[in-house]
């Protein structure tokens, strides 16, 4: 077979249009959106640390906790740090439970209530397996709760 020969008008070069033009919008409003997604992440952050999302409920715990490791820490109550002035170790929300040894364990904290710089919260604490549930006193000084009598 023998191979056909092109035609005088097949033989014309075709041309194809690359005039079109590609605009670089797209990319742009891309990483402005970016941009702002950054600047909002690092502005949420700086305007509202986590430690701000503490409720006073979470603080109130927080005392009572240190409150009670550092009487079983250092074995005095009041632990150094921890109680208001005027602290009066008989009146203690750990009277009897601490001392000689003992180490206290909180088992519950509940109502949790502010009023003010004034808290109380009923707090369960267990020593040598006997549970003792008492309302505990705390006053704020300085952004800090302390157990008081």
């Amino acid at each position: 077979m023998t191979e056909q020969q092109p035609t005088a008008g097949e033989d014309d070069i075709i041309r194809v249009d690359q005039t079109d033009k590609r605009s670089m919008v797209p990319f742009i409003a891309a990483a402005v959106v970016a941009v702002i997604v950054l600047i909002a992440i690092v502005l949420g952050g700086v305007l509202s640390p986590a430690e701000k999302n503490v409720t006073e409920a979470d603080r109130i715990a927080a005392a009572v906790h240190n409150f009670v490791e550092g009487a079983n820490r250092t074995g005095t109550v009041p632990p150094p740090g921890a109680a208001c002035q005027g602290f009066d170790a008989a009146r203690s929300p750990l009277a009897g439970q601490s001392g000689a040894g003992k180490s206290v364990e909180i088992t519950k904290i509940d109502n949790a209530m502010v009023d003010g710089d004034k808290g109380k919260a009923t707090v369960t604490t267990k020593a040598d397996g006997t549970e003792t549930t008492r309302t505990w006193n705390l006053t704020r000084s300085d952004d800090r709760w302390l157990v008081c009598t």
